[in-house]
């Protein structure tokens, strides 16, 4: 019955059969069957099926935190006591500057606690991310704190700030934050990003009306481009840029100066698992 309820919970979270097959590796039918042992098991209907939706009716809506309840106390089961009995993978998705930062030295102490986990590191952009976290494809991923209100079925810890700075090519005149960006052309952190949406704010809450020389994700490319001198950028203090900074102007935004928080996302039902607090741990 355990793999009936991640079936329905799946199916519940993805809206038609197909859809959730593909996230459980089931064909449609085979899904289908599985909602309907687990129907007549409990007699009673969990869908009000419409074409190829599948919409919860009210008992459904019920039986959903139920069933997370239950997979939870089933897999609370088969967790180690100890942390050094812990085995298998930890698939741990981490944005670019994460990786270059503070994920290298977090994944040592983790390997001291629990030398018998084997973490998978899976890059990715912060929406991806979470994406795969909520789909179960991910234990926990370290990304940019999202602009809007996550699924319940997610949770999230603030593991660091990070302070936006204005960089510029050597030789660029100026010292006023707010007047370098009015004078010279603009290297954008991409505003679909959750980083690059800060930096949107940024500047419409300054009124500023910019330049815009190119548009871009990677933190490291910026700041390459605005060492080759093809503008400014506002970045935050995170990458490895920060070992070559001598090679731009660095100019601090002091009272104006904003931040990215960067956050550790799990789901709900996991997120106090021993693991996942070592985790944390290791990471802060």
């Amino acid at each position: 019955m355990i793999r009936e309820l991640k079936t329905f919970i799946t199916v519940a979270k993805r809206g038609t059969f197909a859809a959730a097959g593909q996230q459980v590796g089931l064909t449609q039918s085979a899904v289908s069957a599985q909602i309907k042992n687990l129907e007549h098991s409990l007699g009673m209907r969990l869908f009000d099926r419409s074409g190829r939706s599948a919409h919860l009716n009210a008992a459904g809506a019920r039986a959903v935190p139920i069933a997370e309840e239950i997979l939870e106390l089933y897999a609370r089961m088969g967790t180690p006591q100890r942390l050094e009995e812990y085995r298998g993978e930890l698939r741990i998705g981490a944005i670019g500057t994460a990786q270059t930062g503070l994920l290298a030295s977090a994944l040592v102490r983790l390997r001291e606690a629990a030398p018998g986990v084997e973490p998978k590191l899976v890059p990715g952009v912060s929406l991806n991310l979470l994406s795969q976290v909520d789909a179960g494809d991910l234990d926990v991923a370290i990304l940019i704190r999202p602009p809007f209100a996550l699924p319940k079925e997610l949770h999230l810890e603030t593991i660091a700030r990070e302070p936006f700075l204005l960089i510029a090519p050597l030789g660029t005149v100026g010292e006023e934050p707010l007047q370098v960006l009015q004078e010279q052309p603009l290297v954008r952190y991409d505003r679909t990003s959750f980083g690059g949406r800060l930096v949107t704010a940024f500047l419409r809450e300054q009124r500023l009306d910019v330049r815009q020389a190119l548009e871009l994700d990677e933190l490291d490319a910026i700041f390459r481009m605005v060492e080759n001198g093809l503008g400014v950028a506002l970045i935050p203090r995170a990458g490895l840029w920060l070992e070559r900074q001598d090679r731009v102007r660095v100019i601090e935004l002091g009272a104006l100066t904003f931040h990215r928080e960067l956050v550790m996302l799990t789901r709900h039902a996991q997120r106090r698992e021993p693991l996942i607090e070592l985790f944390l741990g290791c990471l802060r």
